[in-house]
């Protein structure tokens, strides 16, 4: 494999799994009792792969970090209609940890969670778009 091609493979991964991400949330929100914070969890995840797939495609190294502004950020150095199209997406970076852990633990309402799933979806396509790639 050549380096494009290996890029391109790892961009699939990354797409492939935040896909997984984005549909645990859309079953999430399709049973009951919805669990509203897993359901923002793979949201947020979701996001967050789908903003790391962009970095692949134009080879910005990126640290661990679950901040989609910090990811929004780096995105935005490549192409600075990320801040302008996706700042509100920052909404999805609480329900990365925080809510996980019992010392912080926050219970989103359904609203929140259709809401957090909504902004995942937009992540979706804002990045797919923008990589060429369709799903």
């Amino acid at each position: 494999m050549n380096k494009n091609e290996i890029i391109d493979d790892l961009i699939i991964k990354w797409v492939n799994i935040a896909d997984r991400d984005l549909m645990a949330a859309e079953q999430g929100l399709k049973v009951y009792p919805v669990l509203a914070e897993i359901v923002c969890f793979h949201c947020q995840q979701a996001a967050e792969k789908y903003l790391k797939a962009y970095l692949v495609k134009h080879q910005v190294e990126f640290r661990k970090t679950h901040s989609i502004m910090s990811l929004i950020n780096l995105c935005s150095t490549v192409d600075g209609v990320f801040k302008d199209k996706l700042l509100y997406a920052d909404l999805l970076t609480d329900y990365a940890v925080e809510i996980r852990y019992p010392d912080e633990w926050y219970e989103p309402t359904i609203e929140e969670a259709k809401n957090a799933y909504r902004v995942a979806c937009e992540v979706k396509q804002f990045v797919l778009d923008l990589i060429h790639m369709d799903k």
